[in-house]
């Protein structure tokens, strides 16, 4: 070990030593990354990764020992075979590259340590083939045991640097350089301790120490040019790999069709949020917002207008969003919304709420018409409603589904009851599919009388459900119910068919009438509904009415009055229930093609006590007569109601003072239905069913 030692320091020029020893260090740590890099790529990609590795290491190899060699002190004239020396270089280049595809191509469980083998071997053959190409004035003999040591060492720690460089690990490429250079280094000065020159006296030779320093220089430079350019090739290609893994990371948590965050964006940057809320001590708040009509706009205009619509509130969010103020919207689902805000510095949330739902229910123009997208939002806040992530999302949809179910208002915020609700309305909602299932249900109907004769003029058939536990259960509780969890069309399907079954049963030549829901109404198949419940029943479709609110044309005017005109085709009337509760009336009357007009039944409680409501209801009467439409009222209970209709020409009537609903068992026992016998098979006429 001295004896190297005194090699280094004593046979060589230091400077150059370090020269070499830098040069080794950098080659060896771009190798050791190139190298890396091969081992994640595959195909021709591999192939380019892996000269690039062989070509640094070898001019690593081959340029620290050829400026060692110009630093070394021989004592006599030297120089050098060119032709050797070229071999030299080839050979570190090619033994380095069988040695690091061998290493890295992991064939078996050591190939890293017999790939590392085979470059300690290359390193001993340019070694001792420069040194044959080393020409001295003297007499060179070796001592075999440094020179054996030499190929040892290059052996053993090449092929221990390529075992330990190709494990995981963060500093596996630190690793891999540090002992590769030392194998290089080791073999270098240990080899060169085993050379020895007895000097031979010849007149006329002599070596050019300032000659030598130069080219030493010179070979360094290009080394160093060689070993940038792999340099720059891994760095190039690790700033695109990082550019591309960005951009796919991007695309990962990015919405495609509203440039959003997505459903993950949205989870990752909710986890920051509430980290920082907890460290900085401030309140967070979530709205969960979801689209309360955006099923319809896909059924009646299809998909590729819900996606614009989606397109355009996406762009709508983006624009109103101050991020660097902490505010951030995502999309996480179909029609579902999710906003996260932080409440710091004082700002207000109903502020950004406000905002948030002014886009979310501003008009969009699409394809030459005006569509009106609503949206419920839902509010919880952390600390103060949950402490974490999934209950704060849970408490956020709670109050969600709360703003969903209340007309009066789009925005909600979390109630620490709200749990009971939503158990209560869950618990609902599942008996109400067990009621359909074992017959809990059934249809009363109330009468529909001529206001100026008491004549009956029809039913209207009234859905009710006795509950086996909780008694009657009225329908303004379970029918939004049924919309919610998607059950009116079961619902809605029942009673049509019940409604027309028993009216076909009856003498008299009598109307029913029968509410669609909303839901029901813009259902694609509804007018193949009726006419196959006509074809069944046998009822007459002049008899048959279907009564719908203004809510249910609203929203898509088009296709509202293409389902009612088909629906018409049949010979079905059809009336506007709830007159002058909506929107637009007026519009609506003369847009579609109504056959009646039903005045909402607050219009005639307050009738008594406010002259306005009577002026209201002698302008509806006169509206309906001059466009040939009936007008019916709804909820007559006193004589003074009843007159006052009378007096005011109102056609039709219908309220608890006229007759309250009951079962068709019970009309038929007072007499005010009669029904025809049972059909029998024999008879030819069987019920269709």
């Amino acid at each position: 070990m001295f004896t190297v030692l005194s090699c280094v320091v004593y046979a060589h020029n230091i400077w150059l030593v370090l020269l070499a020893a830098v040069l080794c260090l950098s080659g060896s740590w771009v190798t050791a990354r190139l190298f890396r890099r091969a081992g994640q790529t595959t195909g021709m990609l591999r192939v380019g990764w892996h000269f690039l590795t062989a070509l640094a290491a070898g001019v690593a190899i081959w340029c620290t020992h050829f400026v060692a060699m110009l630093g070394f002190y021989a004592g006599t004239p030297v120089g050098f075979n060119p032709s050797l020396t070229i071999l030299s270089l080839l050979i570190a280049v090619i033994g380095s590259s069988l040695g690091f595809v061998l290493g890295g191509s992991r064939l078996f469980k050591f190939a890293p340590a017999v790939g590392g083998a085979v470059v300690g071997l290359a390193i001993a053959a340019m070694h001792y083939t420069g040194m044959i190409a080393y020409r001295v004035q003297g007499i060179v003999t070796w001592d075999q045991r440094y020179l054996v040591a030499s190929i040892l060492l290059a052996v053993g720690f090449s092929a221990l640097a390529l075992q330990l460089g190709t494990r995981k690990g963060k500093y596996a490429n630190d690793i891999l350089a540090g002992v590769l250079a030392f194998a290089i280094v080791a073999l270098h000065f240990t080899g060169m301790t085993a050379f020895n020159v007895a000097p031979l006296e010849i007149d006329g030779a002599y070596s050019d120490p300032e000659a030598f320093r130069a080219l030493a220089l010179a070979v360094t430079g290009m080394a160093a040019l060689i070993v940038a350019a792999g340099l720059a090739s891994y760095l190039i290609d690790d700033k695109t790999r990082t550019e591309n893994i960005e951009m796919l990371r991007q695309m990962a948590t990015t919405d495609a069709l509203t440039a959003l965050p997505n459903r993950q964006g949205f989870e990752a940057r909710l986890e920051f949020e509430l980290s920082l809320a907890a460290e900085q001590r401030h309140k967070l708040a979530l709205a969960r917002i979801d689209l309360t009509r955006f099923k319809e706009i896909n059924d009646l205009r299809g998909h590729k207008v819900g996606d614009s619509v989606l397109r355009n509130l996406g762009q709508r969010i983006s624009d109103l969003l101050h991020q660097e103020n902490g505010e951030f919207v995502a999309r996480v689902g179909g029609d579902e919304f999710a906003a996260i805000f932080r409440m710091t510095g004082g700002r207000d949330i109903a502020t950004f709420l406000e905002k948030i739902e002014r886009v979310m229910h501003a008009p969009i123009r699409l394809e030459g018409s005006e569509i009106h997208p609503r949206a419920s939002l839902g509010v919880s806040i952390y600390p103060d409603d949950a402490d974490d992530a999934e209950t704060l999302i849970s408490n956020a949809n709670l109050a969600m589904y709360r703003a969903k179910s209340d007309i009066s208002r789009s925005i909600c915020f979390y109630e620490k009851d709200m749990d009971q609700r939503v158990k209560e309305r869950r618990a609902m909602s599942a008996d109400l599919r067990d009621a359909i299932a074992h017959g809990q249900l059934s249809v009363a109907y109330q009468v529909q009388t001529r206001v100026s004769t008491g004549e009956t003029l029809g039913y209207e058939a009234l859905l009710r459900w006795e509950h086996p536990q909780l008694g009657f259960i009225s329908p303004e509780t379970f029918i939004p119910l049924a919309e919610e969890s998607g059950l009116i069309l079961d619902l809605g399907e029942w009673v049509l068919r019940t409604a027309c079954e028993d009216a076909a049963t009856w003498t008299q030549p009598l109307t029913v009438a029968v509410n669609l829901s909303a839901v029901q109404f813009i259902h694609a198949d509804l007018p193949k509904l009726v006419r196959d419940v006509l074809a069944e029943t046998r009822l007459q479709p002049s008899r048959l009415e279907l009564e719908l609110t203004e809510t249910a044309v609203f929203s898509d005017g088009h296709r509202a009055r293409h389902l009612m005109e088909q629906i018409k085709q049949t010979g079905v009337k059809v009336a506007l229930d709830d007159f002058g509760t909506g929107y637009s009336s007026l519009d609506t009357l003369v847009s579609f093609p109504f056959d009646k007009i039903k005045i909402d039944k607050s219009f005639i409680q307050e009738a008594h006590s406010n002259p306005q409501t009577i002026a209201i209801i002698r302008a509806v009467v006169a509206l309906g007569r001059s466009l040939g439409l009936a007008v019916l009222a709804e909820g007559i209970e006193s004589e003074e109601q009843l007159n006052m209709l009378h007096m005011e020409g109102c056609s039709e009537g219908q309220g608890y003072l006229l007759g309250r609903p009951s079962p068709l068992k019970q009309l038929v026992a007072d007499g005010a239905i009669t029904v025809n016998p049972p059909r029998t098979a024999s008879s030819g006429v069987a019920r269709a069913h």
